[in-house]
């Protein structure tokens, strides 16, 4: 990462016109020993040790989940997933590090883990939108919630969100409060029906993302489901945005960074955290 990108990021955080859009990578920073899965394979591999399922789509977390809500339940998928991301983990000093940020609009946090929820709870006025899935709540989108995880009354959502100064968007569910998740084909086709026209997205997110930069932290944009997600929850934000990925990038990757013009700042999370915080970067490495 060159002084000028440093300094453009800098300038946007400072501004408050920086958007933190973390993704399974951030667990890595758990350590070793982290009982959550960090990723799709791990988290695939929780699910068909529970159920058996055809070998071709045995690594494909998506296609595994539809099956077994096909073949066995619904709430088997639910208490799968519940029971993969039970486990309490401790927020890591890079998720408190962006909780501490002075001036902080919106977070996107496109995994199932409350890590993000729990790094926030110090912070004042603030709440979280969560996706729910069509499966389970019939002609509802998100849901709503105070920062101590009580649901907002579906008439109050928008006047509880435009008075939060903090706003955590968690597009595909999470372990908490209810354990929403949005996970099986059939969940994801339903989003990507209307997230075209945006339906699916909050309507305070929408009026944040305008004219900001998105900072990608823990992401891949390997599958279509991805990088859909990522050009439609930054859609009609800012021209210049950054991605932390020291892993080498797919052809479709690099097709989406030069696409949505994301600068690809290629090294590990810890190291790219202590370009900013480096009081911080001790307990990671």
């Amino acid at each position: 990462m060159n002084t000028h990108t440093l300094e453009e990021i800098h300038a946007a955080l400072d501004a408050g016109r920086l958007i933190p859009y973390v993704g399974p990578g951030a667990l890595s920073l758990v350590g070793p020993d982290c009982p959550l899965p960090a990723g799709p394979d791990r988290l695939v591999e929780k699910l068909t040790a529970r159920a058996t399922v055809p070998h071709k789509i045995r690594k494909n977390l998506s296609a595994a989940a539809q099956f077994i809500e096909n073949f066995k339940h619904r709430k088997t998928i639910s208490s799968v997933m519940t029971e993969a991301f039970k486990p309490h983990v401790e927020p890591t000093e890079f998720h408190a590090w962006i909780a501490s940020w002075p001036k902080l609009p919106l977070v996107v946090h496109v995994w199932y883990d409350d890590l993000m929820q729990q790094a926030l709870a110090g912070r004042e006025n603030w709440g979280y939108v969560q996706g729910v899935s069509q499966a389970e709540h019939l002609a509802t989108w998100v849901h709503y919630f105070n920062p101590d995880g009580s649901r907002i009354e579906k008439d109050a959502e928008l006047a509880a969100a435009e008075a939060w100064s903090t706003v955590l968007y968690q597009p595909l569910g999470s372990v908490a409060p209810e354990g929403n998740f949005l996970v099986s084909d059939s969940d994801y086709v339903e989003v990507l029906t209307e997230i075209d026209i945006q339906t699916p997205i909050p309507e305070k997110v929408q009026q944040i993302r305008t004219d900001r930069n998105f900072l990608f932290l823990g992401c891949r944009f390997i599958n279509q489901v991805e990088r859909i997600f990522a050009w439609q929850i930054m859609k009609r934000s800012s021209e210049k945005h950054w991605a932390v990925l020291p892993e080498t990038p797919t052809k479709n990757e690099l097709k989406f960074l030069e696409r949505y013009n994301v600068e690809r700042i290629d090294m590990p999370l810890a190291e790219f955290m202590g370009k900013f915080a480096p009081e911080k970067v001790a307990a990671l490495v």
